[in-house]
């Protein structure tokens, strides 16, 4: 068990964690949320020993083994089947000590060691992991020299996982990794027999990888059950009731204090409003409930409308060397209001795809025949590096607008979700998020009719992406979209085209079809063939079933919303009451008596509202199942 007390962490001056505690189970599977900067990636360094804490403890049973991807990618001579088997720090010392050892007793212990270990299936379980990360056998046995900084992450990233830790610590794992890569981690991790703390933006593999919830906010840690869907719907329901509950309290202070300023100086009432006074002062207040929404994402609708097709192909080849095509014979169609999304694994052409409609690479043979007045906006993640990194943002922007006075640029940069703070700051000391928000922007600034992004999604946090999704829902133009991020894709595309074996074609299942395609596990098989053999009177004679099982629990849930609404009226009637003031000279004794029904019902809401929460939470779980 991952055990954190009273831990502060504090990185150049910043308060980051502030007395924060979590426990979490030996063998759990929890994703770590929280903002950009909220201080995640300093608590794996804390979890690992790499930073002081300020003030707390992080515990873990003796001899646990963590892991976490190295942040340096190999770039060896050695293939890549063994820098991953030498991952296994144990098996490599046990083979290197028996091919020395004498002692017959110490080589049985070896022996039987690596047996323990599973040492004869090492190569086929390393072997295993690089194909589902994308290398096939022949790239296994190359060099890791030989491949891109972003192919070998995926090789510390295989190390880590056939090291098989007792906590394995993952950072944004999918950040290296296209769609197919993606899909086959999420299966993987599923199954890790192991502990997993994920850091990750990704909300589908936050929904299928882990079974948990870490949050950080505020400072504070809180653990939640369920995938990420389960917390986000709780969450909003316990911020909702906490609002509730502030809104109620302050008007009880108020009450209060009108007593006490209306007659703390008169002697007859001085002794009810000194009493008024300590329930003041022993009234603890309930926190406001902060707007944390991100600032939105906005794309500048296209100058002038183009006729469709906008793009048609017909049997033409890309390549980068002539006579080497790595697209053959493409025929496809693009419209003008399309929204298509590229699946393929890397290095199948998706991005030299990109670079065809964008105009940066021309095509072979055939014809392309592009609409007149057409324009193309291209977003990609490598195109970060070309952000000039000593100009802010206003000054990236001003280029582009010479002649527009500074209110006006400024309320341009503004649209790209930059505050007025961030708009003075140089790219280079700008969040990846920031930067990405920066390049999006000039990527669409004309007014684009085409507008291509290649992983859009790869330095923003989940509420970034949610806004992003809505920017390209309302975006008018045609959208070509590549991303390893599967909730954007089922969220704004509307068309799939499959870029494999040297073509582009369209794809006619769903996510869910090439999910089970690409990971094709016994599991998906196995449920496909029992959705294909259920009849539909067998599906709705099951789910009147189910509904018939839960009816005693959804009737004690309207129970409790009942009772919830009979006891806020009668809360509300007695505050009418007492907001009355000659009820209190009066008749002091309805006064008292009125106060403690109020105390008491206000309790009883509170349970009732918390009963109300649990049976729901247990419903919608049951519902799902």
């Amino acid at each position: 068990m991952l055990t954190i007390s009273d831990l502060s962490l504090r990185i150049a001056g910043r308060l980051l964690l502030d007395h924060a505690s979590l426990s979490l189970p030996t063998g759990a599977k929890a994703g770590l949320v929280g903002r950009n900067g909220t201080g995640k990636t300093t608590l794996f360094r804390a979890i690992t020993g790499d930073l002081s804490s300020e003030t707390g403890t992080i515990n873990l049973p003796k001899n646990t083994r963590i892991g976490q991807v190295a942040q340096e990618a190999p770039g060896t001579e050695e293939p890549l089947i063994e820098i991953v088997l030498k991952a296994d720090t144990e098996r490599a010392a046990l083979l290197s000590e028996a091919e020395t050892a004498t002692d017959p007793h110490r080589i049985a212990e070896i022996q039987m060691r690596l047996a323990d270990i599973d040492a004869h299936s090492a190569e086929a379980r390393a072997a295993t992991i690089l194909a589902g990360l994308g290398f096939d056998t022949q790239a296994q046995a190359r060099p890791a020299s030989s491949f891109s900084g972003g192919w070998r992450m995926r090789v510390a990233l295989a190390s880590v996982l056939f090291a098989e830790p007792d906590l394995l610590l993952l950072d944004e794992p999918t950040n290296y990794l296209d769609l197919e890569g993606t899909l086959w981690l999420e299966n993987y991790l599923s199954r890790y027999p192991h502990t997993v703390l994920l850091i990750s933006h990704d909300r589908d593999l936050l929904n299928r990888a882990v079974s948990s919830i870490v949050h950080l906010d505020q400072k504070k840690l809180t653990f939640w059950r369920g995938g990420y869907d389960q917390f986000e719907r709780q969450r909003s329901e316990q911020l909702e009731l906490q609002e509730k509950s502030r809104v109620k309290q302050e008007a009880q202070r108020k009450h209060l204090q009108s007593f006490v300023d209306r007659f703390r100086a008169k002697a007859s009432k001085a002794r009810q409003a000194q009493s008024r006074i300590k329930a003041l002062e022993k009234m603890k207040p309930i926190a406001a409930v902060l707007d944390d929404s991100v600032r939105p994402f906005s794309f500048p609708e296209p100058v002038k409308t183009v006729a469709s097709p906008i793009i048609a192909i017909d049997g033409m080849n890309v390549s980068y060397q002539p006579g080497h095509p790595i697209l053959k014979r493409l025929s496809l169609r693009i419209d003008e209001d399309d929204r298509i999304a590229l699946l393929g694994a890397n290095g199948n052409g998706k991005s030299t795809f990109a670079k065809l409609l964008s105009g940066r690479l021309q095509g072979e043979g055939g014809t392309m025949t592009v609409a007149p007045g057409l324009k193309v906006g291209m977003f990609a993640q490598h195109q970060l590096d070309d952000l000039r990194p000593e100009e802010n943002s206003y000054e990236h922007v001003r280029r582009m607008m010479p002649e527009a006075p500074e209110a006006k640029v400024r309320a341009k940069v503004a649209q790209f979700g930059l505050t007025t703070e961030k708009m003075n700051t140089p790219a280079k000391d700008l969040s990846g998020g920031e930067k990405a928000r920066l390049l999006m922007g000039l990527s669409a600034f004309e007014g684009p009719n085409l507008f291509i992004l290649d992983e859009p999604t790869n330095h923003l946090d989940i509420d970034s992406r949610e806004s992003l999704i809505h920017a390209l829902n309302d975006f008018p133009g045609a959208v070509i979209l590549i991303s390893h991020d599967r909730h954007l894709i089922e969220a704004t595309a509307d068309r799939l085209w499959l870029v494999k074996d040297g073509s582009v074609k369209p794809y006619d299942g769903d996510m869910t079809d090439y999910r089970r395609d690409v990971v094709g596990d016994t599991a998906d098989r196995r449920e496909r063939r029992e959705a294909d053999k259920a009849s539909k009177a067998d599906q709705r004679r099951e789910a009147a079933q189910k509904r018939a099982a839960l009816a005693p629990l959804a009737k004690q849930i309207k129970a409790t919303e009942s009772l919830i609404e009979r006891i806020r009226k009668r809360l509300d009637g007695i505050e009418d009451q007492l907001a009355d003031p000659t009820l209190y000279e009066k008749d002091p004794k309805a006064v008292t008596q009125l106060s403690k029904e109020r105390a008491e019902l206000a309790s009883a809401l509170a349970g009732h509202e918390e009963t109300w929460l649990s049976l729901s939470t247990e419903y919608e779980k049951a519902l799902a199942e």
